[in-house]
């Protein structure tokens, strides 16, 4: 399965499932809360480091992260801290039909507040259309911006295109 993963470059939503344990929907009806889709046993934890909450563990310097989803307050502190992009925060209380997604970002343009953005899932795939509701500079290059996304695209939209013209 692991040379499989690094084939195929990215991870589906079903294979996530298996590999982490995701937030309950209960969970995700509390408000924001991080998620973080890593699966690699590398040595890293600058994430544990970033959460004031104490949320975020690790058993050893090389095991993935695990989230106490009820430690959780969904800051978005870890987002840009993570060098492999791997920690989203999911809000779906935002407003009516729509989830709060903050995603880590390093392409330029950074998109601006109000920008109308292409969602994209794990994949890279167009899944959906988005609005940059906030934009925020990372303590490295990685900005984390906030995208507005139909609630139904909450655990897919995992990346942006700004649109052109």
């Amino acid at each position: 399965m692991k040379n499989e993963l690094r084939e195929m470059g990215y991870l589906t939503y079903d294979i996530l499932r298996e590999k982490i344990n995701l937030p309950s929907e209960g969970r995700l009806a509390k408000g924001p809360v991080a998620i973080i889709e890593c699966t690699e046993d590398i040595p890293c934890d600058p994430c544990v480091e970033a959460c004031k909450f104490g949320a975020i563990n690790k058993e050893s310097l090389i095991t993935p992260p695990t989230i106490d989803y009820e430690k959780c307050t969904g800051c978005t502190l870890c987002i840009d801290i993570c060098p492999g992009l791997a920690i989203f925060v999911v809000n779906m209380n935002y407003k009516e039909g729509k989830a709060l997604i903050s995603i880590p970002y390093e392409m330029l343009p950074v998109p601006k507040r109000g920008e109308k953005v292409e969602t994209l899932d794990r994949s890279g795939k167009k899944i959906g259309k988005a609005e940059v509701i906030k934009t925020r500079k990372g303590k490295g290059e990685t900005f984390v911006i906030s995208i507005a996304v139909d609630k139904n695209l909450a655990m897919q939209a995992r990346s942006i295109k700004i649109q052109k013209g």
